[in-house]
Parts: C-alpha cells; sequence; structure tokens
C-alpha cells in the first residue's frame, strides 16, 4: 500500500508548530505574552489534536496491513499482531510516565506524574481504540462526537470537585489533569475520527495493483471530507462565538478538527492529482515526522535557552534560525542513521520482537 506524504507533511506542520509554540510561551517576557495568545489561537488547530487526528489514520492503517499480513504469513500472526500492538502501547506509556516524573521532579510538583501530556494522550488512545477497530465507521463517527458532549457534561460536573480528596475530585486528576494540555476523553474524538479517515483511505487504496479513479476519490474521500469540515467549522464558530478561538473550549474541538480535515482532504488531493511534488516539496517537514517522538523529547532542552527574556519583534529570528537548525540536523542524522535515530522506530523493533518471541514460544510449547 502506498505511504501517503499527506501524513509526513502535516505531522511534520504539527511538530514544528508545537515547537514554535512551545518557544513562544517559554521566551517571551510577561509584556509580550498577547503575542502567544494570538499565536495559539491562530495556530492551535495544527497542534497536539491535529497530531492525535494523524496517529488515528496511521495507527488504522498500520493495524489494516498487518491484519492482511496475518491472513497470508505463517510467520505473523494475529496474536503476535495482538501482542505487538498492545506492547507498543504499553512502550509508549511506561516512556510518557518517566517523562512526566523527570518533569514532575524538576518543577517540584508530583501531581505532574499523571498530567495529560501528548505521549499519555497516545498511548492510552492506543488502548481505548483497539475494541473499535472493528466497528463500522458511522459507528466511530457517532461514537466521537457523542463522547464530546458527554466529555462536557463530565467535566462540568468535576470541576466542582477539583482537588479534594475524594472520588469525584480523584476522578478530575485522572481524567483532567491539567485542562490546558491533552485530557484523553478530550482529545480521543480526534483519534478515533482519524481512524475512520484512515479506514476510507484503506478501502481506497489497498489493492496495489489498483489504480485510484479520481471520481471514486472524489465521490468516497474528497468531497465528504470537505464537506464535514466546513460544517464542523461553522458549527464551532457559530456555537458560543468567540468560545472557537480560545483554548481547549467546547467549540474549540469542533472547529480544530474541521480545520484538520479540510487541510487533510486538501493535500492529499493535491498530492493524488499530481500537482505538487510531495517528495521534494515538502522534505523538510518530513523528517519532523519522522523523528515526531524523538524531536518531542529532546526539544524540552530549549526550555531554558532565553526563557523569559524575548520580545514579539525579536523572537521570530530565533524561532526560525532554531527550526532550521533542527531541521538540517534531522536531515544530517537521517542521511547518517536512518531509522535507528528513531526513538519511534526502535519502540516498533522493540515489541515486534517481543511479539514474535511470545508467539513462538507458546507454538514450541
Amino acid at each position: 500500500m502506498k505511504r501517503f506524504k499527506t501524513i509526513d507533511i502535516l505531522r511534520g506542520l504539527s511538530m514544528v508548530h508545537m515547537i514554535v509554540g512551545h518557544m513562544t510561551e517559554w521566551y517571551l517576557t510577561q509584556e509580550g505574552m498577547w503575542f502567544f495568545d494570538i499565536y495559539r489561537a491562530i495556530g492551535d488547530p495544527f497542534g497536539s489534536g491535529a497530531f492525535l487526528f494523524l496517529s488515528g489514520v496511521s495507527a488504522i492503517l498500520s493495524y489494516r496491513n498487518r491484519t492482511k499480513k496475518a491472513k497470508i504469513s505463517k510467520s505473523y500472526s494475529k496474536k503476535t499482531l495482538r501482542n505487538e500492538y498492545f506492547l507498543r502501547a504499553f512502550f509508549i506509556l511506561i516512556i510518557s510516565l518517566l517523562y512526566n516524573t523527570f518533569v514532575a521532579l524538576i518543577f517540584h510538583d508530583l501531581s505532574i506524574i499523571w498530567n495529560w501530556f501528548i505521549l499519555l494522550t497516545i498511548s492510552i488512545s492506543l488502548i481505548m481504540i483497539w475494541p473499535l477497530f472493528k466497528t463500522s465507521k458511522v459507528f466511530r463517527i457517532c461514537f466521537g462526537i457523542i463522547l464530546w458532549f458527554l466529555n462536557q457534561i463530565l467535566i462540568t460536573f468535576l470541576l466542582g470537585y477539583v482537588g479534594q480528596n475524594n472520588l469525584f475530585g480523584v476522578l478530575y486528576y485522572v481524567l483532567y489533569n491539567n485542562l490546558e494540555l491533552d485530557p484523553i476523553l478530550s482529545f480521543f474524538t480526534f483519534f478515533v475520527i482519524g481512524t475512520v479517515i484512515g479506514d476510507v483511505l484503506y478501502d481506497l487504496y489497498s489493492d496495489d495493483n489498483k489504480m485510484v479513479n479520481r471520481e471514486v476519490f472524489k465521490r468516497n474521500f474528497l468531497i465528504p471530507s470537505l464537506i464535514s469540515g466546513v460544517i464542523l467549522i461553522v458549527f464551532g464558530i457559530i456555537f458560543q462565538f468567540p468560545n472557537f478561538l480560545h483554548h481547549r473550549t467546547f467549540s474549540w474541538f469542533f472547529y480544530s478538527l474541521g480545520i484538520e480535515l479540510i487541510m487533510f482532504a486538501f493535500i492529499l488531493g493535491i498530492e493524488e492529482i499530481g500537482m505538487l511534488n510531495t517528495q521534494k516539496s515538502y522534505r523538510f517537514l518530513s523528517y519532523f515526522s519522522y523523528y515526531s517522538f524523538t524531536v518531542y523529547l529532546l526539544h524540552n532542552l530549549l526550555y531554558f535557552l532565553f526563557l523569559d527574556s524575548l520580545y514579539p519583534f525579536n523572537i521570530w529570528i530565533y524561532m526560525s534560525a532554531t527550526i532550521l537548525i533542527i531541521g538540517f540536523a534531522l536531515r544530517s542524522i537521517y542521511n547518517k542513521f536512518g531509522s535507528n535515530f528513531s526513538i519511534k522506530a526502535q519502540i516498533g523493533r522493540l515489541s515486534l520482537g517481543i511479539a514474535t518471541l511470545i508467539d513462538n514460544r507458546k507454538n514450541f510449547n
């Protein structure tokens, strides 16, 4: 099955947005934080929601391809697939908790150990989505949208118990610590809808020997995605206007998902009709995508570089230089080390190796 350059483009863009957003928040003086607020209001749809959406697309494509492999391979079974999948989620969960613990120790706040940074959200999303892989696309769409409404009701109720040592206080801590990040019930829908889009693409492109008709592509993917995106954006803007510009509000979720659907459909449409040479034009972003896990962990080293010392008129110089340096460094690393520098690739290899070992031992016994 073909590799979609659109996924690499948008995932790379999401990583660049994350780095720029964090640098803006870290480096601006208190007087210049208005600039960060503007940047976040405009660029936030390309942040963690987009990354989870793309992770959902990738997860379902990987699952479908491995399921197909398990049917025809003697050395790779459905049990191996299942074990590999959950081992990968488990390793990401362990790394996320280690990362959270490190941050908690740096800031002397043990409550951060269970903070919903995106690594924790991704690992739990991978676990939660497993039973939904066998459900229909319509069911997953309805599930995701209903989840947002139920989440809004639940969070409104639990906000009254923040910091309390009772059942509801603990429940709030587990589900929503902290709201400025990516709580699972708020962001799981992005992942779920991503699996729907991935399934549509799999249905279109799973046969490598068959060319995808452009009219079928438009009818089955492009037009529905664009229409759905517009509906979500309009709803997000109209509902409780202008809350769609405010970070992590109910209307922001719909608005952001709409932006992501339109951007994904638009760029994939350009890729499909051959108007854009994605392999050359967007290679720079693909390095951020390929090493996304590694970049996420290592970019925190930038935290103390210009902490609270820059202004809106000069911060762009430092941010642009940093992005270029990181990009060229990743290109050099890719050319020299390839996947050996990718934490994501190493997790995949380790998961497959252990899953295969488990399967072989069971067969031997």
